[in-house]
């Protein structure tokens, strides 16, 4: 845990000095945009984790997968949020996580513009810059207050109905959260958070945050983890009406 936070404390760092400077963005062959932010935080992180864990496989977003066949895999998002980086928007974050045979154990998210981090160990809880968090304890999902990133991604990947049901059923939708809406259901501070496309370096940390906070995370259907091209952070109590919700 203590590489992890250190990491992702510096890698975080790194970025703000990049952070509302007009700095240059690429295109990737999916349209999503990268900077020289982006691509140096990784490396600072795939340097520390090559040090410390020569063994173990790293999964980066940016520069691949290193020993693929490792039954310890390091899952890197240098930058989640890169739209809102670029556009100096502070809710973009720095993620680490490490899956052990196919089980997230450690993970952390660091917000550096913010300066929160949210991390967690299996077994041994949820925490919100050192302080222990839980999930809300919201019973009525009326009264549930849940994010997304962008709304138009729900009718492009073919939940667009879900989410009209999520939205009639529920208090408030605040929107531009990328991984800060995952992390605000496991801080107490959302009940739920919808990405419907998701890949396992955007997921990681949320892997275990979640579930030692007392939620879960995983896909639309009520499978845990971060394999899924969909997620969900929501609370336990709520699981159950958000998956019905979803499936209409």
């Amino acid at each position: 845990m203590q590489v992890c936070l250190e990491a992702v404390h510096d890698a975080g760092r790194l970025t703000l000095g990049y952070f509302g400077t007009g700095v240059e963005v690429d295109l990737k062959a999916d349209d999503s945009p990268v900077t020289i932010a982006d691509v140096r935080a990784e490396e600072l992180i795939r340097s520390r984790l090559e040090t410390a864990f020569p063994e173990h496989g790293i999964v980066g977003e940016e520069h691949g997968v290193t020993r693929e066949g490792a039954t310890h895999r390091w899952y890197i998002d240098p930058i989640d949020g890169t739209k809102s980086f670029m556009r100096g928007v502070p809710l973009y974050a720095v993620l680490l996580g490490l899956e052990i045979e196919g089980e997230v154990v450690v993970g952390a998210a660091y917000f550096p513009a913010l300066d929160e981090m949210v991390h967690a160990v299996r077994g041994a809880g949820t925490r919100l810059n050192g302080r222990p968090c839980r999930v809300r304890g919201t019973t009525d999902v009326s009264r549930a207050m849940v994010g997304f990133t962008d709304a138009a991604s729900f009718e492009k990947h073919g939940r667009g109905d879900a989410w009209r049901r999520v939205m009639a059923a529920t208090y408030h939708r605040p929107g531009w959260s990328d991984a800060y809406g995952h992390a605000l259901v496991a801080t107490g501070r959302l009940e739920a958070m919808l990405d419907p496309v998701l890949n396992a370096h955007d997921a990681a940390p949320f892997g275990v945050i979640l579930p030692e906070a007392g939620g879960y995370f995983g896909d639309f259907a009520g499978n845990p983890g971060i394999h899924a091209p969909e997620g969900m952070s929501t609370t336990a109590a709520l699981l159950p009406t958000m998956l019905g919700l979803i499936a209409g």
